[in-house]
């Protein structure tokens, strides 16, 4: 398969980084593809998924065909080849990304027995790679979470929208495959994120920054400690974790700004739990990548 890098989310100039480096990049996209694809199959079989089959196909057409046509656009607005040519290997590296953030809404979101909101979310996903930029090294790149955002702009605009049912994911087990299910998907996600994109300093800065703010929730509010920390022990957490607060395209690379990054995610979420407002997990990634955002256009401005 093609590793035409071009066609990878990272958000360093594709051009300056070590072939090495590259490949590294897309076999993650790869394996994350594989994974996400695996467990939609499984959930859908015999973990009592309780969306159709339908959302998938939906996603998918939606996903490929609008990341396509918004690459064909471009490329042509901007006179350069389409980062899908190049033969086969090409076009698939280039449908990575697309694939996993439709997967990713249509296994998160709950809209009953309508089905054109995950149209809509996939829609809103892939469109604003193509809208919403930032300059990350001298170079535009997307900076917006795309699953993560259309699945928050729907729960805002739509909100009898809901997100799959957390029993969804090990409705059908019983006995110690309640506990092989969350961990076989913690495993696979945590060697993904610390052996191919590199996002472990995310994962472990949320981790421990969620549980601060479940803690300190516990001592200056009323909830309880055991019910703020709750959230942790969900299977919809570990795919949040490892699946997308992690995404390479569009968080930090330096271990440092990763640590910023999810700590800032936390806090958001913390914010959101404070006023009540749902959904909290997902609206806080999306305040902390716009906010990342802002960031990267005042610095470019500032240097400029």
């Amino acid at each position: 398969m093609s590793t035409d890098v071009k066609a990878v989310p990272v958000d360093e100039p594709i051009d300056a980084a070590p072939v090495r480096v590259i490949d590294k990049r897309v076999a993650a996209l790869r394996r994350f593809a594989l994974s996400i694809s695996v467990f939609t199959v499984v959930g859908h079989l015999l973990l009592g998924f309780e969306t159709p089959w339908a959302s998938v196909v939906i996603v998918l057409v939606t996903a490929y065909g609008l990341d396509l046509s918004l690459e064909w656009l471009d490329a042509r607005t901007h006179d350069r080849p389409p980062r899908y040519a190049g033969g086969l290997g090409a076009l698939v590296t280039f449908l990575l990304p697309a694939h996993i953030s439709g997967l990713a809404i249509a296994m998160l979101i709950y809209p009953g027995s309508r089905l054109w909101p995950f149209a809509f979310a996939t829609a809103v996903a892939v469109g604003a790679k193509f809208l919403i930029k930032a300059p990350v090294n001298g170079r535009l790149r997307h900076v917006l979470n795309p699953s993560n955002l259309g699945i928050s702009l729907t729960l805002l605009l739509f909100p009898w929208v809901g997100i799959g049912l957390p029993y969804q994911f090990t409705e059908t087990t019983w006995g110690v495959l309640d506990w092989i299910v969350p961990l076989a998907l913690l495993t696979t996600g945590l060697m993904l994120n610390i052996k191919l994109s590199g996002r472990w300093p995310t994962v472990a800065a949320w981790l421990g920054a969620f549980a601060a703010q479940a803690l300190l929730r516990g001592l200056f509010t009323d909830i309880s400690v055991l019910a703020a920390l709750s959230p942790m022990t969900g299977t919809a957490f570990i795919l949040f974790t490892n699946y997308m607060i992690t995404d390479p395209g569009t968080t930090p690379s330096r271990p440092r700004n990763q640590v910023f990054f999810a700590v800032g995610a936390a806090a958001a979420y913390a914010g959101f739990m404070l006023i009540h407002v749902a959904y909290g997990i997902f609206f806080c990634l999306t305040v902390t990548c716009l906010v990342r955002c802002c960031y990267l256009w005042i610095v470019a401005r500032r240097t400029a």
